[in-house]
């Protein structure tokens, strides 16, 4: 079971191209300035089984998939049994924001487990002063888009490089 906040179809912030963003309930990051601390509650959400949000993921059938929130890697078990099942039903890939970072995610194994999943990690806590309204997918300077796959295999960071061009 996963606390959901909303499940936003065909949404066009949340990476590139159309999107079901799903947003997380639960965060214990509490950034100055978040866009949505109402998220930070983990009882502010629904409860839902994997298969409810699994069904309106399917559903959507050219959208890729977001985890967004509050933070994902709060409920990295629950985030983690639908990532699979969306990975194993279709050929979506999958965004997740997080106020950690990649580097901590991976000392994690509950969090590490999750990345196996995930295509690109948008990674950080938002920091108000670093705030950059130009940016791509992010809110401040200091998160990053880390192309996951790419960093398990290399066994580093690997950036993800955005090409609106294309």
């Amino acid at each position: 079971m996963l606390s959901i906040l909303e499940i936003l179809e065909d949404t066009t912030v949340d990476g590139p191209g159309f999107r079901t963003a799903i947003y997380a309930a639960g965060c214990p990051n509490g950034c100055p300035g978040c866009h949505n601390p109402e998220s930070w509650d983990i009882n502010r959400g629904r409860w839902m089984s994997t298969d409810e949000i699994l069904q309106k993921v399917l559903a959507d059938t050219f959208a890729d998939v977001t985890f967004s929130g509050g933070d994902p890697m709060f409920q990295p078990e629950g985030f983690t049994e639908l990532a699979h099942a969306i990975k194993q039903r279709s050929r979506k890939n999958i965004w997740c924001y997080t106020g950690y970072t990649f580097e901590s995610l991976l000392r994690n194994p509950r969090q590490a487990k999750l990345l196996e999943y995930i295509d690109v990690l948008v990674d950080g806590k938002f920091r108000q002063e670093l705030r950059d309204e130009d940016l791509y997918f992010r809110g401040s300077r200091n998160q990053r888009l880390i192309d996951v796959q790419a960093s398990l295999k290399a066994n580093k960071t690997v950036s993800y490089r955005y090409n609106p061009g294309i």
